[in-house]
């Protein structure tokens, strides 16, 4: 029951990967963690296997490893291998025990530095203050920099909203377009 018979009928993999992306809500978490299921199962596929166990991703963890891959990378990639073990397990493909074992498996330690562009404060505070504050669009333009820089929202976050969104109390901090994490900060948190 460990084999990963997956790999070897194009439809049982397609199948098979349509579940764990189903059992996501998040566009992004989704064409990241079908990448990363191709990535695998391409690995895979390259030479026999015992199946799919703890030793399996224990190696697959190892190549990543050695394709000197950063740690959010190598954590993204193994967060969609124990989905995978959850879903098999949930649908009676994979033994619990060996999903237990799979989920054992050690990720990469999130050190170093934050990834992105982020601002000082000098910089935030002469965003903040650029939009002309006589007018409508300015205040507007103005009110939606503040909720940005408040709640450490993305811009994909804020250009997503829409006026529906924002009737009824809009939080920022318990609101978020990347599927159920929600991004809190000091500041704003609901």
């Amino acid at each position: 029951m460990n084999e990963l018979t997956v790999v070897d009928k194009a439809t049982e993999w397609r199948r098979m990967k349509s579940l764990v992306l189903d059992s996501v809500s998040s566009p992004i978490t989704k064409r990241v963690y079908s990448m990363a299921l191709d990535e695998f199962f391409d690995w895979y596929r390259l030479e026999p296997r015992p199946g799919f166990s703890k030793a399996a991703v224990n190696a697959w963890r190892v190549t990543l490893d050695e394709r000197g891959l950063g740690s959010s990378s190598i954590i993204v990639r193994m967060s969609a291998i124990r989905k995978l073990a959850v879903e098999a397990t949930d649908n009676g493909l994979l033994a619990p025990e060996l999903a237990a074992g799979i989920a054992r498996v050690k990720s990469a330690k999130s050190i170093g530095v934050r990834g992105g562009n982020w601002l000082s404060l000098k910089q935030a505070q002469a965003l903040l203050n650029a939009p002309d504050i006589t007018t409508t669009k300015g205040l507007r333009d103005r009110a939606i920099i503040a909720v940005l820089l408040g709640c450490a929202l993305r811009r994909s976050a804020v250009a997503a909203l829409t006026d529906g969104r924002w009737s009824g109390g809009f939080t920022p901090a318990a609101t978020s377009p990347h599927g159920t994490r929600i991004r809190r900060s000091r500041r704003c948190s609901a």
